[in-house]
């Protein structure tokens, strides 16, 4: 018998990635489970340029989204920018997420809450992992926050780049094929995960499984990381092919 869930996401205005790769991954998995089906509905917040004042503003916007999401009785909501989490200070996602999900249950639609940053450092522990290395598009104060937020978990970044890239159309413009080229340049040495894109903007999900073959290391991205949490959410199998050892079935 097929299943239909709501996917709700809580977008920055300029994000044009996550609505693109979440969506590709939940319709790949229907070639594995084809009773599984998806909608995906969207809220957005004001953002343009990747600074901590704007994201902070941005952030204040959740609320509203969450509210709106919930008018269409989403069965999970995603919080889809990490960044913006974790520039609000070590462990904000926690308290963003259990206040986003009152809104919900206060709308008379109990419906899950999932960050993009909580989904990344729940995955890390899920995968077992205690030392990284990840990219970032952000400039480099962001990255250091980023790589602070993770580290304060309970994981260590080996090696990190920050790509500098300040407009945030432009951090989805950034091509996803330079990314394997991008892995070389870190220290790969006693790493045990991947951080391919510490951004839910910056596209990843086509170079996964190359980077995981010229390393020979498990890989996961801000958007498997949420795709992962929102199936688990779901009570469904958390296996997309192609997406990378969190999404494989091994977890």
């Amino acid at each position: 018998m097929s299943r239909l869930y709501r996917i709700g996401q809580i977008v920055p205005s300029s994000n044009t990635t996550m609505e693109t790769e979440i969506p590709a991954m939940l319709m790949a998995r229907q070639s594995r489970f084809p009773e599984d089906r998806f909608t995906f509905h969207s809220s957005r917040m004001r953002m343009k340029k990747v600074v901590k004042e704007e994201l902070a503003a941005m952030d204040a916007e959740s609320d509203r989204c969450a509210l709106e999401l919930s008018d269409a009785r989403v069965d999970v909501l995603g919080y889809a920018c990490l960044v913006a989490i974790m520039a609000m200070g070590v462990g904000y996602h926690r308290q963003s997420e259990q206040r986003l999900t009152q809104h919900t249950q206060a709308n008379g639609a109990d419906a899950p809450v999932i960050t993009s940053a909580g989904a990344l450092v729940d995955a890390l522990h899920i995968m077992k992992a205690k030392r990284i290395a990840l990219v970032a598009p952000y400039m480099k104060p962001l990255t250091e926050l980023v790589v602070n937020y993770i580290a304060e978990e309970g994981f260590e970044v080996l090696d990190h780049i920050a790509l500098e890239i300040p407009d945030n159309l432009d951090v989805a413009r950034h091509n996803p094929d330079h990314l394997p080229e991008i892995v070389q340049g870190l220290n790969l040495d006693n790493v045990d995960v991947i951080v391919l894109s510490a951004c839910v903007q910056m596209p990843s999900l086509s170079a996964i499984a190359t980077v995981e073959a010229i390393t020979g290391k498990p890989v996961v991205t801000a958007a498997v990381a949420t795709t992962y949490a929102m199936l688990k959410a779901l009570g469904l199998a958390p296996v997309v092919p192609g997406a990378g050892a969190l999404l494989s079935g091994a977890y």
